[in-house]
């Protein structure tokens, strides 16, 4: 799948993946939903694939150039390279816009599902019983998880690996929101939060030529944490694309169909008005590492229609949705373009 890309198409891809990983941090949502949306899902599925024997092959025979066009190189390394900056940028004003702001910012996110709903909906005609009961069971498992209970943080270096396998699945499976499954899990403050803001410390005084982190404990901990948690995140990326890959390929409308059910079940995480539950142990609150209360689960409640907050926020849903249908505007005048040149 190797193409000749403008550096418009360039930019586009970086800005992508800028949003995917923005996506990715943010618990409910699913960076695999937004590359579904924005129509870079099965190119990002094929070319995690190509990451094989013959791959690795190309490498270690010194073949660099062959390798980096045979895993879509261009593609993986704007994609992946929006990722990354996204957690040092885009991904932080929207953990400051979720502490002030934080019933406009779910309302937005409720509105950009409902309307990839809509995309993905609009373009699938092939709802056969089998299919619809694919994508109620889609449904039902996606709304099991907003109500499971999360558990204990454990930086145990093997449970941390099979974190990043777990946690990755938001990128290949579209409506399951890998950050929520760490939440889940336990170990969403430890690897997204603190480990990421001390390898951000680690790299500023890198940069500046201040190496006493060496001897820092605590600091070479995280490292080692979100160096194996990374790990564990490339093995599960490679491996659960392979299996999508094979599946879609197998039975394209069975899983589109299960997409469409997840991003719905999805719909019971983000829902906009909800009160947070924190931990409590002997009638104290818990706190991370970091001092913020430690977040048990959320209670759900239905808004007060009288209030003024409530139609701000539903209007904020509509941009979500609205956002959706522009880039569906634009996917489609982009994609027209292409296949008359």
């Amino acid at each position: 799948m190797n193409k000749t890309r403008s550096v418009f198409d360039k930019i586009t891809l970086f800005f992508k993946g800028l949003l995917m990983g923005a996506a990715n941090k943010v618990p409910g949502v699913s960076g695999g939903m937004v590359s579904f949306v924005l129509n870079f899902y099965e190119e990002m599925i094929y070319s995690f694939q190509k990451v094989n024997n013959k791959a690795f092959k190309l490498l270690f025979n010194g073949r660099f150039k062959s390798f980096y066009n045979y895993i879509n190189g261009t593609f993986l390394l704007l994609i992946i390279g929006g990722n990354v900056v996204s957690y040092f940028s885009i991904s932080l004003i929207i953990d400051y816009l979720l502490i002030h702001y934080e019933l406009y910012v779910w309302s937005t996110f409720f509105g950009l599902i409902i309307g990839s709903i809509y995309y993905i909906g609009k373009g699938f005609d092939d709802w056969t019983y089998k299919n619809i009961s694919i994508s109620l069971i889609g449904i039902l498992i996606g709304f099991a998880i907003s109500l499971m209970n999360p558990a204990k943080e454990n930086d145990n270096l093997w449970f941390v690996f099979f974190c990043g396998i777990i946690g990755v699945t938001g990128m290949t499976l579209p409506g399951l929101s890998g950050s929520f499954i760490l939440i889940l899990m336990g170990n969403y403050v430890l690897l997204l939060v603190d480990s990421v803001t001390e390898l951000y410390k680690t790299i500023i005084e890198i940069i500046t030529g201040d190496f006493s982190f060496i001897n820092n404990a605590p600091r070479i901990r995280y490292l080692q944490i979100i160096t194996v948690f990374t790990a564990g995140s490339t093995f599960g990326l490679v491996v659960t694309s392979h299996i999508i890959g094979f599946i879609l390929k197998r039975w394209h409308q069975l899983v589109t169909a299960l997409i469409i059910g997840f991003i719905s079940g999805s719909l019971g995480i983000v829902w906009p008005w909800k009160h947070v539950i924190y931990k409590i142990e002997n009638g104290v609150f818990l706190f991370d590492k970091t001092g913020n209360k430690v977040v048990e689960n959320y209670q759900r409640y239905l808004p007060d229609i009288t209030s003024s907050e409530t139609w701000f926020a539903v209007s904020f849903i509509f941009f979500g949705f609205v956002i959706v249908l522009i880039l569906d505007y634009y996917g489609q005048k982009l994609r027209a373009k292409k296949s008359k040149s």
